[in-house]
């Protein structure tokens, strides 16, 4: 791999908002790492991989609702645990769960959880993973089969087979983040949890006592049907990574398919809600 990255610093107003869906956007290019900062986040690029127009077509730079701009330049060598000791947070959920990385000192958290967050989405989903994570904590998940679709660094598997859910599928479509699943249920002790890279047609015969989706609406709306099938009866499941103005269409999607509503979570505008069949 290129030791040469080119390195975007962006500035985003609002920041929550605007920085969650613009790392959204460019997820589907190139850049290998997004790592937050205090007015935005900064992308990381190999420079291989790079041109000129990579940003040509991101929606978000030109939509009026957003105040984003940014400078870019060359870096070479770039010391990736560094970087993510500089930025990378730990999480503290209720008091109950806590998601750290291993230069963070342990706490006396029930669920303590270390990641290694490498270059998948470890840091830019906090709304949404917090949600998730007190979905999780609020639910008797023992001896529940269970898929977390879109594991991300697959913390929501790992918390799932601490509070004894097992056996647990995580599935990713990005190679980084089946990677550092992988590394991250094994830093974890965890024996329960088979990681696959890939997308919804891995659930094709699959049956689930809880699914977890933490997307975004897009994917959740073209692949809901796929999880409905998955779903045993008595069922759960367990779904974020949208906005409030976002619930009409999720709701709408679940009801026809014969789900059940039973409780939303709100965080700074994104949510999360259960269902059950």
């Amino acid at each position: 791999m290129s030791n040469v990255y080119i390195g975007y610093h962006f500035k985003v107003e609002p920041k929550e908002l605007g920085t969650e869906i613009l790392i959204a956007e460019l997820g589907e290019k190139p850049f290998e790492s997004f790592i937050e900062t205090e007015e935005g986040f900064s992308a990381y690029i190999q420079k291989e991989f790079w041109t000129e127009d990579v940003l040509e077509d991101v929606y978000l730079l030109s939509s009026p609702e957003f105040t984003i701009s940014y400078a870019f330049e060359e870096i070479e060598q770039v010391n990736w645990n560094e970087e993510w000791e500089k930025n990378f947070e730990p999480i503290d959920v209720d008091g109950k769960c806590h998601v750290r990385a291993p230069f963070h000192p342990k706490t006396s958290a029930e669920f303590d959880i270390v990641i290694e967050p490498k270059m998948s989405f470890g840091t830019g989903h906090h709304e949404t993973t917090h949600m998730m994570i007190q979905h999780l904590l609020d639910m008797d998940v023992a001896d529940m089969k269970t898929l977390d679709m879109g594991c991300g660094t697959a913390i929501l598997a790992i918390l799932a087979e601490m509070k004894g859910a097992h056996p647990i599928d995580a599935i990713d479509i990005d190679n980084w983040c089946y990677l550092n699943s992988i590394e991250n249920a094994e830093r974890n002790n965890c024996h329960q949890i088979s990681v696959y890279e890939g997308d919804a047609a891995l659930l094709k015969g699959k049956k689930y006592d809880l699914i977890i989706a933490n997307i975004n609406r897009n994917i959740l709306l073209n692949d809901m049907q796929q999880y409905v099938d998955c779903m045993n009866p008595n069922g759960v499941l367990l779904l974020s990574g949208f906005y409030n103005e976002d619930i009409p269409f999720i709701d709408a999607s679940c009801t026809e398919k014969g789900l059940t509503f039973v409780k939303k979570l709100e965080r700074n505008n994104w949510v999360s809600l259960k269902y059950v069949n």
